[in-house]
């Protein structure tokens, strides 16, 4: 006799769950089309019907391509806190304090749980928040806060739980990607990318947080506190954008095996006075072989390197929203099967709270380039800067003229070392007259 099992009894709660989203631009419109498309589907992988009770944005009447008119309006988003027809605050505002954090304050206060796509937040104010979370039995959930539809922070959550990870990073910004591999397929340089990129929607008028690598910055802070079990520590991750990336930098990289993307990338070392958590972003030099290297676009991947699974990679749309509404639902449904678990994957109390680590001892192959005026004696300026500081050049390419000021370009590629010494280098150069630009310096991951 075939059987079938009613998971809804199982659970224990079979009526809806009721939700109220602040914020209705592309992502809160797509949480709701999604909601409606996949209705029946939801509620069968929820165990119960999902059911959006109130809303809240800052313009009633705007054509959204979805219909609000059977949900209840709220001007003040704050008041989803409050109201007895929402179990759930999904939070799709924006910003790191603000009426996003009131509203998340809120939530809690008023005994819901709180879905929320907002990195700079959960990186500014995660342990605040989970604390809250924590405190009331309530669930805090922000799959879609990193790397859009990718569900990484659940699988180094859940899927990881049982391996110590070494590493994690990542190409977590795709706004620098799309710039980075348009560079490369193209031969243009970064200012004309990026206005393509504002172009097509892709970076937004004032890139500042992208560009910079603070974007990244954000998300990595948050998967290292999963990755690792350590508290929240945005304010060490050290970051460098793309800015001072060249296409003649681009071509170089090519010509080397190497591909240039930006890499957040954490773990934990031990130093002299116990562990301590390194967090950084930066452009590298990828080996074409490696798998970050064939990320391309808008695309996201993150790696993460376990001791029992070894190495794991997570890959797709970083953005946009469809994905990102996929993985707000996502989170919606953990919460109406009941999954409220922690946060960070282990109690606020139990996370480990780490100095910054310092770089300088770490091995590593490393890319210079050098913009210098084209006269005799600047090449034995630089290699005299490399040798006193002990760093050992495995290649060096001087490029001609590059316009009619005369600037050349100076690329060298070292041998394995440690990285204070390429900064030493860097620095006993720092205020010579014979460079023309600020250099860049560019670690390789092969």
């Amino acid at each position: 006799m075939q059987t079938t099992t009613n998971w809804s009894a199982l659970l224990g709660n079979t009526s809806p769950l009721r939700i109220g989203i602040a914020g209705l631009g592309t992502v809160g419109a797509g949480v709701i089309r999604l909601l409606e498309t996949n209705r029946e589907l939801i509620a069968a992988r929820a165990g119960r019907a999902i059911e959006v009770t109130a809303v809240s944005a800052r313009e009633r009447g705007k054509d959204r391509g979805v219909d609000i008119s059977g949900f209840a309006w709220e001007d003040d988003m704050t008041a989803l806190g409050s109201r007895q027809d929402v179990d759930v605050v999904v939070e799709l505002v924006g910003g790191s304090d603000g009426p996003a954090l009131t509203l998340s304050r809120a939530a809690f206060a008023g005994g819901k749980g709180l879905v929320t796509a907002n990195k700079a937040m959960v990186a500014h104010h995660g342990l605040e928040l989970a604390k809250a979370a924590e405190a009331g039995g309530l669930a805090l959930k922000f799959e879609a806060a990193v790397a859009g539809g990718i569900p990484v922070v659940k699988g180094l959550r859940e899927g990881t739980s049982a391996n110590q990870l070494t590493k994690v990073y990542g190409i977590l910004n795709g706004t620098c990607n799309y710039i980075l591999t348009t560079m490369e397929a193209t031969g243009a340089d970064f200012a004309e990318t990026l206005v393509e990129a504002q172009a097509l929607g892709y970076a937004e008028a004032d890139p500042t947080f992208d560009i910079e690598g603070v974007d990244a910055a954000h998300k990595l802070a948050i998967l290292a506190t999963i990755g690792f079990g350590v508290e929240l520590d945005f304010a060490n991750v050290v970051t460098t954008g793309i800015v001072a990336v060249r296409a003649a930098d681009i071509a170089q990289a090519d010509a080397l095996g190497f591909v240039i993307r930006l890499i957040a990338e954490a773990d934990v070392q031990q130093d002299a006075d116990g562990p301590k958590l390194l967090q950084r972003v930066r452009p590298c030099l990828v080996a074409k072989n490696h798998p970050l290297a064939p990320v391309d676009g808008p695309t996201n991947a993150v790696v993460a390197e376990g001791n029992f699974s070894g190495r794991l990679l997570f890959q797709g749309p970083g953005a946009g929203d469809g994905p990102t509404a996929s993985a707000v639902v996502a989170d919606i449904i953990d919460i109406a099967r009941g999954d409220v678990g922690a946060p960070f994957s282990m109690p606020i109390a139990q996370l480990a709270s780490l100095g910054p680590a310092q770089p300088g001892g770490r091995m590593e192959r490393t890319y210079l380039r050098f913009t210098v005026n084209d006269r005799p004696g600047v090449l034995a300026e630089i290699t005299a800067a490399m040798r006193d500081a002990n760093v050992s050049i495995e290649s060096l390419i001087q490029k001609g003229r590059g316009g009619d000021d005369g600037e050349v370009l100076v690329a060298m590629v070292t041998h394995e070392g440690p990285e204070a010494n390429v900064a030493r280098a860097v620095e006993l150069l720092d205020g010579s007259d014979s460079l023309t630009g600020e250099p860049l310096v560019l670690p390789i991951i092969a």
